[in-house]
């Protein structure tokens, strides 16, 4: 492998990496502490769209996690970022929660069901059938259809949960329209999060549980890949993948040292 340049900023998913099922994992605290004394630039990233920043900041801080507000990035963010540089000002008929339509708003977006630029699809509690319809003719009737992330299932205390990813499938099929998916594995989550604050791909590194996505997001945007084993993906099964990350690790108390 190619020598790389030493690793300036960091980004890192949450779930399975500094979090499970609502506990920290062991390790977390401390790589985040380096982190936040060392003055390197980092985020958190996460593809759930349901909640802002400052709701994930207050979250993490009751588990014991502190986590900047300015130093996370959602699934949301990235899909904001991404319509004010395609169509600013424009219009969204919108299914998901806070976290996505508080982004919309902070952009100028205006949240409408007539005549919309874009319907924007993100995670809820409650999907809706009524709002599902409205947005498939919202659609065929010639509105651009966005979403936040592709993932089909979240995880829940009971099981898993149909998530985006599938509700999207369930619209497309009715509206013989494909969304456009700005969350991971699209690097353009990691590229706005760069240039969020400030960083550079060849000097960043992207700490991830999934191969899928953590690891090919890092891959394609261009930093370097951490794949830690506490969240979904298995040790044999990275050779399932037709790429690799740069690392493998037992998880991010591996890489304390190595901010």
């Amino acid at each position: 492998m190619a020598d790389r340049k030493p690793i300036e900023s960091w980004l890192t998913d949450m779930d399975g990496v500094l979090i499970h099922e609502g506990v920290p994992i062991p390790g977390a605290d401390a790589f985040l502490k380096k982190l936040r004394e060392s003055g390197k630039p980092f985020l958190v990233l996460t593809n759930n769209s349901m909640y802002t920043p400052r709701d994930l900041h207050a979250r993490l801080r009751r588990m014991g996690l502190e986590v900047p507000i300015e130093s996370i990035w959602t699934s949301a963010l990235a899909t904001a970022q991404f319509l004010d540089d395609q169509r600013p000002g424009g219009s969204a008929y919108v299914i998901g929660e806070a976290g996505l339509t508080t982004a919309l708003h902070d952009i100028g977006y205006i949240l409408t069901d007539h005549e919309p630029d874009y319907v924007v699809l993100g995670e809820t509690r409650t999907y809706s059938f009524e709002a599902m319809t409205k947005a498939v003719r919202l659609i065929i009737g010639g509105a651009r259809f966005i979403c936040t992330n592709p993932d089909e299932t979240g995880p829940s205390t009971e099981g898993p949960l149909p998530a985006t990813g599938a509700v999207a499938a369930l619209i497309t099929q009715a509206s013989g329209k494909k969304p456009y998916f700005a969350g991971k594995p699209n690097p353009l989550m990691m590229r706005t999060g760069l240039n969020a604050i400030g960083a550079h791909s060849e000097t960043s590194a992207m700490i991830g549980d999934r191969m899928d996505t953590d690891v090919l997001a890092g891959m394609e945007a261009g930093m370097q890949t951490f794949l830690v084993l506490t969240g979904l993906t298995r040790p044999e099964q990275v050779e399932d993948f037709p790429y690799r990350p740069s690392q493998v690790v037992d998880s991010i108390a591996d890489l304390v040292d190595r901010v």
